[in-house]
C-alpha cells in the first residue's frame, strides 16, 4: 500500500529523516518495564519503528483511518498495539493501568498545546511527555517567567512538569513542509509531585491573571477578588513577572485572605 498523503485537517507534517526519528526515540533512554509508552499521531510510523520493538509496552494513537491501514499493513503485528480515537479522548490513566507513561511523538501541530494539557489533567500517570511541537509552541511551554513568551501554558505546565528543549529542525526535515520552525522538548514530571493547590482554582487565577497580559494584576484579578484585597503592591505586578510558587501564592491568598499573607 502506497502511503497516504498527509492531510491538513488533521495537523500533519511527517517526519522524513530516518536518523532524526531514531535521535528522537533514543531521547526515550532506557525504559522499565513498568512504563507504558504511547506514541500520538504515528502517521507513516517513521518514529514507531524505532519504539515499537524496543519498548514492550507500546501503544500508539492515530485518528485518520488511511494511516491506520497503512500502518497495519506494513506491520500487522502492530494492529493490536492501535488505538483508533481522537488523542484527546483517550483516557491515559485506564490505558496504564498503574504503570506511568511516556507521551512521545511528532504531536499534530493543531492540537499540540491540547496535548500538553490532557497531560496535565493525567498528571499523576504521565511520567514524561517528549514531543515535536511548532517552535513558538515550544518556547512558551518551557519559558521562564519575565519574557513575552511566558503565559498560561507555561504556568499550568511548568506547575507540575520541568522541561528542557532537546533539538530545533528547519521545515525542510518534514512533508509537506510546515511554514514554520520545530522544537523537541522534554517535560519530565516534577520531583515533588507538583503544586499544593486544586488545580481548577490554579487555572482559574492563572488565565484571569493573564487575560490582558500588559495590564497590572490589580485590573486583571477584579472579576474574582475584592477590591479589598489587593491592596499590597504585589498587585501591582503584571503577569508574566510572577513565578509558578507565586501564582501557587496568589491561589491560597484567593482561597483564604484572612490566614494567607501575601
Amino acid at each position: 500500500m502506497l502511503a497516504p498523503r498527509a492531510k491538513k485537517s488533521y495537523g500533519q507534517h511527517f517526519l522524513k529523516n530516518e536518523n532524526i526519528a531514531a535521535r528522537i526515540a533514543g531521547f526515550a533512554g532506557d525504559i522499565s518495564d513498568q512504563v507504558l509508552v504511547l506514541e500520538v499521531g504515528p502517521g507513516k510510523g517513521i518514529l514507531t519503528q524505532f519504539l515499537k520493538e524496543k519498548h514492550p509496552h507500546f501503544y500508539c494513537v492515530e485518528l485518520d483511518p488511511e494511516m491506520i491501514e497503512y500502518l497495519s499493513d506494513r506491520w500487522p503485528d502492530l494492529m493490536p498495539r492501535i488505538i483508533r480515537s481522537d488523542f484527546l479522548r483517550v483516557d491515559i490513566t485506564t490505558l496504564a493501568l498503574g504503570k506511568e507513561v511516556l507521551l512521545i511523538g511528532n504531536f499534530p501541530y493543531n492540537i499540540s498545546s491540547q496535548i500538553v494539557f490532557h497531560a496535565i489533567q493525567h498528571r499523576q500517570s504521565v511520567l514524561r511527555v517528549i514531543g515535536m511541537f511548532q517552535k513558538e509552541m515550544a518556547d512558551r511551554i518551557i519559558a521562564p517567567p519575565g519574557g513575552k513568551s511566558y503565559g498560561v501554558i507555561s504556568v499550568l505546565t511548568q506547575a507540575y512538569f520541568t522541561g528542557r528543549k532537546l533539538m530545533d529542525l528547519a521545515p525542510g526535515s518534514f512533508d509537506p513542509p510546515p511554514k514554520v520552525n520545530s522544537t523537541v522538548i522534554e517535560l519530565s514530571a516534577r520531583e515533588d509531585g507538583g503544586i499544593d493547590v486544586e488545580y481548577k482554582a490554579f487555572a482559574r487565577v492563572v488565565k484571569c491573571a493573564f487575560s490582558m497580559r500588559r495590564k497590572m494584576l490589580r485590573n486583571n484579578l477584579k472579576s474574582i477578588f475584592d477590591k479589598e484585597l489587593m491592596t499590597d503592591t504585589f498587585f501591582d505586578r503584571r503577569p508574566e513577572q510572577l513565578s509558578v510558587s507565586e501564582f501557587v501564592s496568589l491561589t491560597k491568598y484567593l482561597n483564604d485572605p484572612i490566614n494567607y499573607k501575601m
